[in-house]
């Protein structure tokens, strides 16, 4: 008995050799081909990536595109692979479709977020190295991906946001045209001459190079506080210019103010006090 076992191990292990040796040269050849599509695949990739840097495509369309041409011809490849392993295409396609619906019902959210890329690469409400404002993040756009849309903020964090989110909701966009308008309030003490201080808001407007002549900067009374009269500031500036001349402005016109005499509230609050011994 333990001879016959000892042959039937015989057996097995060279039926195993020789079907593993048969098997060699189609594995040795599906691992060439795998190592050699991966190869070709990341050539034409960038090839693909070059043409279109060439005819300054949008780098959002760049981005997507390429992502997409990638899972392609990688899917492509992995078919192309398991052929050559001996497995039937016609079982596998069949396997792959219910495999696929399965995926497809269990990932919904994933080909939601797919769909709102191609809008977003259609329709283009943004594009890269916009700074827009969404599902409570602001921020530049700096890629825009098969599934998501990266945002970078001025402090330098990455925001990741799926695509079938900013598709389905508002998203503002603060780069969509060339120039921006700034409202600004300013309050100044009830005391104080409101001709005065638009005199010397206009000044400052006017001869600051970055603030637009047309339209033209303007400054009205725009309501009365508790404790102040309300200005309300409208200027206009180039997208790159906004917040520089933002800041600058409120800094001087703080000084020139004070130095025209115009001073700024403070909350106040009338305290009248009664001597209630003269009443008893």
């Amino acid at each position: 008995m333990e001879d016959l076992s000892l042959d039937e191990a015989t057996e097995t292990a060279t039926v195993f050799v020789d079907k593993a040796l048969g098997y060699l040269p189609s594995i040795v050849a599906a691992l060439l081909i795998f190592i050699i599509g991966l190869w070709a695949i990341k050539f034409i990739v960038g090839r693909v990536q070059k043409t279109m840097e060439k005819r300054e495509i949008d780098p959002g369309v760049r981005g997507f595109t390429s992502s997409i041409l990638s899972v392609a011809l990688k899917i492509l490849l992995f078919i192309v692979v398991i052929t050559k392993l001996g497995v039937e295409t016609t079982s596998f396609a069949a396997v792959l479709a219910a495999a696929g619906l399965a995926v497809g019902l269990a990932l919904q959210g994933s080909l939601s977020n797919f769909a709102g890329g191609v809008l977003i690469i259609l329709l283009k409400p943004y594009r890269v190295g916009d700074f827009i404002s969404a599902q409570g993040e602001s921020g530049t756009v700096t890629d825009i991906s098969i599934f998501y849309t990266i945002l970078t903020t001025p402090d330098k964090q990455r925001i990741i946001i799926p695509n079938g989110q900013l598709s389905n909701n508002k998203v503002t966009n603060f780069s969509h045209y060339p120039t921006r308008r700034n409202n600004m309030t300013v309050g100044i003490s009830y005391d104080s001459d409101i001709k005065t201080a638009r005199k010397v808001l206009l000044n400052l407007l006017e001869n600051d190079e970055r603030c637009l002549k047309d339209p033209a900067p303007v400054v009205f009374v725009g309501g009365l506080g508790d404790n102040s009269v309300d200005l309300s500031v409208r200027f206009w500036a180039n997208q790159a210019d906004y917040w520089g001349l933002h800041f600058d402005f409120i800094e001087k016109l703080k000084v020139e103010l004070e130095a025209n005499g115009v001073s700024f509230p403070f909350p106040q609050r009338d305290v009248h006090l009664y001597d209630m011994s003269k009443e008893k």
